[in-house]
This record gives C-alpha cells, structure tokens and sequence, in this order.
C-alpha cells in the first residue's frame, strides 16, 4: 500500500494580505458590534445629520444678507461645507474612536496586551473599530455636494472627481495624523481626552473659506494646524478655484508632513512607556 501523503498546514497569509486579514476581522466585529446597538447607532447618525443641517441654515442665514464672502458665493459655500463634513466624517468612521481610546488603553493598562500581538502596534491602535454611521453621514455630505454642483452647473470630470478623493484623502490622514499625536499626550499626562476632543472642535474652521483669513491666524491653519488645507483645497478643484497646482501639492505635502511627525512622536511614546505593571 502507498503511503498516506502528509498534509500541510494550512499557509498563513504574509503582508499585506496579513494585515487585509486582520482588518476584515476587525470590520466583521465593528458591524456585530454596531448591530447590538442599534438605537445607539440610529441616534448618532440623526443627532450628526441635525447639527450638519444647523451649519447649512447658518449659511443660508448669513447670505440672505449677501451675495459673496469675500470670493465665494452661497452655493460655493455649501460645496465646500459639503467637502468639509464628507472629509470629517469619514475619519470619524476610521480613527475617531481609535485615537479618542488611546489614554484609556494607557490608564488600564490594555496597552500592554496589544503591544504584545504579533502585529504593528500602532495599526491595531488606529483601526481595531469602525464607526459605520460614518459612512452613511459621509454619504449625506456627498448628496449636499452633488446638489451644489448642480446649483452652479459644474460638471466635474474623472480627473476632477479622483483629484478630489486623493485631495480629501490627503485631509482625512491630515486629521488622523494630528489627533493620534495629540493622543500621545496621554504617554505623559494618563488622560488626554481634552486635548483631543478641542482639536476636533477645530474642525469647524475647515468649513470656512480660507479667504476669510488674514495675517497670523491664516499661517497658524495652514502651515502649524492646516485646517484651511485640508477642505478648501479640495472644494476649490472642484469650483476651479485654484490658481495653480501649488495648494495640491501643500496639502500633499502636508499630509506627509503630519504623519511623519506623528509616527516621530508615537515611536518616543512607546520608548517612554513602561508598562501598567511598572
């Protein structure tokens, strides 16, 4: 008789395939997570609806008494309103919940247990939960763009629709990048919820034209806190407002900027850190 064959162990996935693996899973249990809070997910996604309709009545009020702000006229406004919620929401459905539990893993001392899987630490920090009223947020924010367009009879083409995902993408890691850093805080203070919470409200100047700053203020949101980077300039591709490639190539550059210094400060973080046990 033939000796039986042996039989291999199944493979493990390497890489990237490894770490798409791994972040399905975490996907399957954000959704199971989601779904066994229902009315909680339900509220969210009205009480975020409610106030993005606030910020549109606000805007509606103020040019009923105008016709521009400075260069930008109501429905342009809007757009970039609408830019500026679709960019925010989806990091909120990325990394919000991520970078906002950061101090707690620290104070606990769970950290200890993620700094032991056999995975980047700072991948499992930033994306082991999804908030999925994100994403339906995020898709209201899309509508209200769509709906602006049309009211300035703009036809954006495929260059012009993927140059606003890769801009607003750009934006999205902008966010990430300074929050993650600001929860790093938390490696020498325990809890740094406030300092991340007050860059949040922040969010609420990139809903500005950058127009409407001058001097200090408009270097400080550029170039320290790049706020008015981070809506405007995908906004103003799509309303060909942009008078050359320059402000692409900041916010790109920006964004590279942020999330090396973010990875700059984690890595001194975790060299601090010493464990709950110590």
């Amino acid at each position: 008789m033939n000796a039986p064959l042996p039989i291999k162990p199944p493979q493990r996935p390497h890489g990237l395939a490894r770490y798409w693996t791994i972040y399905v899973a975490l996907w399957k249990t954000s959704v199971t997570r989601e779904l066994g809070f229902k009315s909680n997910f339900i509220l969210w996604i009205f009480v975020e609806l409610l106030w993005f309709a606030l910020q549109l009545s606000f805007i509606a009020v103020i040019y009923s008494h105008t016709d521009h702000i400075r260069d930008w006229t109501k429905w342009e406004v809007v757009l970039l309103m609408g830019a500026s919620h679709f960019i925010q929401q989806i990091f909120l459905a990325f990394f919000l919940t991520n970078c906002v539990q950061l101090s707690e893993l620290i104070r606990t001392g769970r950290l200890d247990f993620m700094l032991l899987l056999p995975v980047n630490t700072r991948f499992i920090l930033s994306l082991r939960q999804v908030d999925l009223g994100g994403f339906v947020n995020a898709a209201s924010a899309l509508a209200v763009m769509i709906y602006a367009a049309r009211q300035l009879q703009l036809s954006p083409g495929v260059a012009e629709v993927f140059g606003f995902l890769l801009l607003a993408g750009a934006g999205v890691i902008i966010h990430y990048s300074l929050m993650f850093l600001l929860a790093c805080i938390s490696f020498w203070t325990v809890k740094a919820q406030g300092f991340v919470w007050g860059y949040y409200n922040l969010f609420n100047i990139a809903r500005l034209p950058d127009s409407a700053f001058r001097g200090f203020f408009k270097s400080f949101f550029t170039f320290v806190l790049p706020m008015l980077l981070v809506a405007n300039v995908p906004a103003k591709l799509l309303v060909n407002k942009l008078s050359s490639p320059s402000e692409m190539l900041l916010l790109l550059g920006m964004s590279a900027a942020c999330l090396l210094v973010s990875e700059i400060g984690w890595r001194g973080s975790v060299r601090r850190y010493t464990s709950a046990s110590s």
